[in-house]
This record gives C-alpha cells, sequence and structure tokens, in this order.
C-alpha cells in the first residue's frame, strides 16, 4: 500500500502476514524487560519514601497496572486487526494532518523517558567503574548543568551505546528483552535476598508502620498521597497505552496479544513493586533512612554479585529504554514528515531531545518524579487516551478503513485535515489539570490556584480520559455522516 508520499513510508504502511508473527510469549517477555526496570522500582519504592507502608505500596503499584492495562488492550487491538501504528490510528479521529498533536505529544513525553533511563544507565556504568576504582568519580558539579563531569560523560557514552540498537531496529530489541528477561529476575530476587539478611528478616521489613498513623510523621494524609499516587502509576504506563499499537501490529492473533500483555503488564510490575519496597524498606532498618535509587543501593554493596548487578541492570537499561521510549516516539516524529523522517531518524531526534531535557533535575527528588513529571504528563496524555478508545470502540465499533488512513482527501480528513471534535475534546480533557500542575510544578509562582483545582489534579490521568471520551462521543455524534459511510463499507 503506497498511499499518499506526504502520510506514508515503509515505516508507516500496515504490518504484512510475514510480519505479524509474535506470539503471546514474546509480548510475555517484552513486558517483563520493559517492568523490570530502573524506573518502575523506583515507583514503588518512592512511595516507602512519601510515607506508606509496604503493604500499602505495593498494592497502590498492582492496582494502578491493573487498570492501566484495560487500555492498553483497547487501544491495542487496532494495531493487532489492522497491522497500523499509533501515529496512524490516530488518523482516524484527529484527522489526517490532526493527528500530529497526539503524535508530538506523545513523542515528547518518550524523549523524557528516554532522558531518564539514560541517565540511570549512565549511573550504573559509572558506579561500576568507582567501585573498580575504589573512589567516586562523579567529580565537582560543573555550572548550568549541575551534576560532575565523570557523570555527564558517563551519560553521553551511555546515550551512544544506545545508538548501536537503534540502528539495528525493532527485532533486535524483541531478541534482547527476550533473552534478558530471566536474568533480570534472578538479580530482583538477589536484591531481596540481601535485603531480608541485612535487615534481620521480613518482619522488621513488614511490620513498620507507615507515616500516616495516629503519630507518623504525615498523620491522616495518607488519600492526600494515594490519589495522586494511584494516578501516578496509571500514568506510568500510560504512554505504552498509547503506542501499543507499534507492538501489537506484529501480533500472530488477537490473542497472542491479549493474554502476552496481561500475563506481562499487572503481574511482573507487582512483584517488582514487592522488590522495591522489601529493598527500600530494609534500606531504612540498614541505613536510617529510604534510598528509593537501586544503584545507589548497589553502589552500598562491596561484592562482585553488586557488579554483576550493575551489569544486568545497564544492559536491561538499553531493551527497556528503547522498547518502551524510542519505537513510539521514533514512528511519531516520522508522522510528522514522512517523506524525510524514517525510523532510525525520528530515533536520533528523540536521543538527541533525551540529552537535552537534562533528566537528572527531574529524579532529583521523589516527589518531582512521581508528582510532578508522572501525573503531568498523565494530565497531557490521558485526553489521547480518551479519545482514542472512544473513536475505535464507541464511534467506529473497530471498522476502519486502512486505505484511506493514507491518502489526503479521504473519510479521515475532515475538514483540511483536522478533526475539530477530537481538538475541542482534548482541549476539554486537558482543562481541569491545568491550573493543578501549573501549582505542582511551580508552586512559588501559582500559588494563588484554589484548592478545589489541586483535588482536580490528583486525579489528572483519570479526568482525562474521562472527559475526553465522553465529549468526543457525543461531539462526534453532531457528524455521523463520514461514520455512516464507513460502516457501510
Amino acid at each position: 500500500m503506497p498511499g499518499d508520499p506526504a502520510l506514508s513510508n515503509a515505516d508507516l504502511v500496515p504490518t504484512t502476514a510475514a510480519q505479524r508473527n509474535w506470539r503471546w510469549y514474546h509480548y510475555a517477555a517484552l513486558w517483563i524487560g520493559m517492568v523490570v526496570s530502573v524506573p518502575s522500582y523506583m515507583v514503588a519504592s518512592g512511595l516507602i519514601e512519601q510515607g506508606m507502608s509496604a503493604i500499602q505500596a505495593v498494592l497502590t503499584v498492582l492496582l494502578g497496572n491493573l487498570i492501566v492495562l484495560v487500555p492498553m488492550l483497547l487501544i491495542g487491538h487496532a494495531g493487532a486487526r489492522y497491522g497500523i501504528p499509533y501515529a496512524v490510528l490516530a488518523r482516524a479521529s484527529f484527522g489526517t494532518a490532526g493527528a500530529r498533536i497526539p503524535a508530538l505529544a506523545r513523542a515528547l513525553v518518550a524523549c523524557g523517558w528516554y532522558g531518564i533511563q539514560t541517565w540511570i544507565g549512565g549511573s550504573t556504568i559509572l558506579t561500576l567503574l568507582g567501585a573498580a576504582a575504589g573512589r567516586d568519580l562523579a567529580g565537582v558539579p560543573l555550572p548550568l548543568f549541575g551534576i560532575g563531569p565523570g557523570q555527564l560523560a558517563a551519560f553521553l557514552a551511555f546515550w551512544l551505546i544506545q545508538l548501536v540498537f537503534v540502528a539495528k531496529g525493532l527485532p533486535a530489541i524483541r531478541r534482547l528483552e527476550t533473552w534478558t528477561a530471566p536474568a533480570k529476575i534472578l538479580v530482583c530476587l538477589a536484591l531481596v535476598w540481601w535485603a531480608l539478611d541485612r535487615a534481620g528478616g521480613i518482619g522488621p521489613i513488614f511490620h513498620a508502620p507507615s507515616a500516616f498513623v495516629a503519630g507518623g510523621a504525615q498523620e491522616g494524609r495518607f488519600w492526600q498521597v494515594f490519589w495522586p499516587a494511584l494516578t501516578a502509576m496509571a500514568a506510568f504506563w500510560g504512554t505504552l497505552a498509547l503506542n501499543i499499537p507499534d507492538f501489537t501490529r506484529f501480533a500472530h492473533s488477537q490473542r497472542d496479544q491479549m493474554v502476552g500483555q496481561a500475563i506481562g503488564l499487572p503481574v511482573p510490575m507487582g512483584l517488582l513493586a514487592l522488590v522495591g519496597v522489601v529493598t527500600t524498606s530494609a534500606t531504612v532498618v540498614i541505613y536510617g533512612k529510604a534510598i528509593w535509587d537501586p544503584v545507589a543501593v548497589a553502589g552500598n554493596m562491596a561484592s562482585i554479585g553488586m557488579l554483576i548487578g550493575l551489569l544486568i541492570i545497564t544492559i536491561d537499561t538499553v531493551s527497556c529504554n528503547i522498547a518502551a521510549n524510542l519505537v513510539g516516539a521514533a514512528y511519531d516524529f516520522s508522522l510528522l514528515w514522512p517523506a524525510r523522517i524514517s525510523y532510525r531518524r525520528g530515533g536520533l531526534i528523540t536521543a538527541c531531545i533525551g540529552v537535552a531535557i537534562m533528566p537528572w533535575k527531574l529524579l532529583a527528588s521523589t516527589n518531582g518524579y512521581i508528582f510532578t513529571w508522572l501525573v503531568g504528563y498523565g494530565a497531557l496524555l490521558g485526553p489521547i487516551t480518551g479519545i482514542l478508545i472512544a473513536d475505535y470502540w464507541l464511534v467506529r465499533r473497530t471498522r476502519l478503513v486502512v486505505e484511506e488512513l493514507y491518502i489526503q482527501g479521504g473519510r479521515y480528513s475532515y475538514r483540511n485535515g483536522w478533526n475539530g471534535a477530537a481538538l475541542a475534546a482534548f482541549l476539554l480533557g486537558l482543562a481541569p489539570n491545568l491550573p493543578g500542575f501549573l501549582h505542582t510544578a511551580a508552586p512559588a509562582t501559582f500559588a494563588g490556584i484554589s484548592s478545589f483545582w489541586t483535588e482536580i489534579y490528583a486525579y489528572a490521568w483519570f479526568v482525562g480520559v474521562f472527559v475526553a471520551a465522553g465529549s468526543y462521543r457525543l461531539l462526534m455524534t453532531a457528524s455521523p455522516e463520514p461514520i455512516s459511510r464507513e460502516q457501510r463499507a
């Protein structure tokens, strides 16, 4: 299917029958590879640092991932059925030109994640080298950057390592994820063993009360932390919930992608949360404070096991970062200018922006990581999620005319390529969360924003999904003619 050169290239056209060879175990391994990562670990361990008990943190993470699995399967259905990527699927709702907005939004968030993972990978390399040299190699913080020359050099070195895999394409990532998944599970088990051994068993870890109980440091504030934390847990994989068609388009069957994802996402995420909270809770017993970064924890273990574990974390970060962040962003940038930007060029753009955002600033605290970064981009991507689900399932009843997704002037062009209903629904879904985000990101500047808006922001991803989905469905009811033609096709 050649299509219009302005809307198509070799990376955006539907997959062929020969390309649809991913079985359920490929998806399960892919998810295990993406889930068992440092950012996922830090999500759960960050909740301990925020005051939750071990049980509260694990259940919050597990519930959030069960929730986000629903849009993951609903949106992934389109990829498996029609073989199209997310960037093309978005044309059905936003229009052939308007699809650039959700593509760009998803791409920019992916760039932020790519930078965060690259920073983590660079930190792992620096810790490895520091352990070998017997000293701290970070150096004195540089002006403007705020990090030492050793940290910057390790960050850039890891950035270059990943570019090798970018050049090899998606099949190399699938093979890497399949082979490294078991090794990463062993590292997690080793961390738990170390934590239990040093903390004196499971008792001191799970009997430690949360900070929200009577007499605790945050007495009576559990629900004030829980709801934005649950929103952050759902938003954590909200990026993949959007661009999951980039992977399910290779599925051998609908069953393969659904079973593989149902096995690969919530259970491993819950187990990793358990690893994170056990280890982080143990650091409170061992060191007197919560250490939520596993690289920092490993840096305190003077053993050959620590070195092996850090090496596996480094390999894991490469596979997870490219699969979870670069793939989707590369397709999205390709959509912006298909004739000039291929998947590989889109990947290079992603990698460059990931450096420019200086990701170490996002990881400076758990508050910035969970409540500003995760909840913040959930507010941005939630409305897009709601629109895609409403369009595919409620408006079109899973029927698409694929050929017209690649041509100008077809049923998905609307008015000059823009669907006003999708744009209006996107803004309506975004608007309630904007004041709360501004207050959270810059409290000194936006201190006057009322508590009404900050309370809404605690549910940012959910608000965005439901407001945008409902608005889109109502607005599309007013112009059913393109839909009726599609359903007769």
